[in-house]
């Protein structure tokens, strides 16, 4: 499943309610009514990833499955908590070394929480820089929108007048303030 579609289910998940909340980030964390028990084809749908994807978190060490009889994947309630947040964690941008790093310091055990916590902040803080990254690349592209006379949308504030900005510019000229 590519990181894009996964985010987009992410993204309906939590809906447009305002900011996020503690209970938000726990239905996206635990997933509610998870059997004790479920196969590979379960979980790459509950978390709309292939199974290849799967099978690649298991070879990298991120995660351990059972196996069943047959040798059947059999994934238990910690392991799919576990992919929860190995997806997400991928979807924020952390590059697989840390994330093996990270789970590596989690399997070792709690005198490791200090370090994993300032892996965490660091992880935060590369969110919150691409953030502010993403939100000044929307104001540019809803900016050159409005200079088309487009609509920008109910969630952004027009300024000037004609087309919202102020500003006129063609696709072949730089932006220039109107006169």
């Amino acid at each position: 499943m590519a990181t894009e579609d996964l985010m987009t289910r992410a993204l309906d998940m939590l809906g447009d309610d305002g900011p996020l909340s503690v209970e938000a980030i726990h239905r996206l964390t635990e997933p509610a009514d998870v059997p004790e028990s479920m196969v590979i084809a379960e979980v790459a749908e509950l978390l709309d990833v292939s199974p290849h994807t799967l099978r690649y978190y298991e070879r990298a060490g991120l995660v351990e499955v059972a196996r069943d009889g047959n040798g059947h994947r059999v994934y238990d309630a910690q392991a799919v908590r576990r992919l929860v947040f190995i997806t997400r964690m991928r979807l924020s941008g952390m590059a697989m070394r840390d994330l093996q790093h990270y789970v590596s310091l989690v399997d070792a055990g709690e005198h490791t929480e200090p370090e994993r916590l300032d892996m965490l902040l660091e992880q935060r803080d590369t969110i919150r820089r691409r953030l502010r990254e993403l939100t000044l690349s929307l104001s540019a592209v809803e900016y050159k929108i409005a200079t088309y006379g487009g609509s920008t949308g109910p969630d952004v504030q027009a300024s000037g007048s004609g087309t919202g900005t102020g500003r006129t510019a063609s696709p072949h000229e730089p932006w220039r303030r109107a006169e």
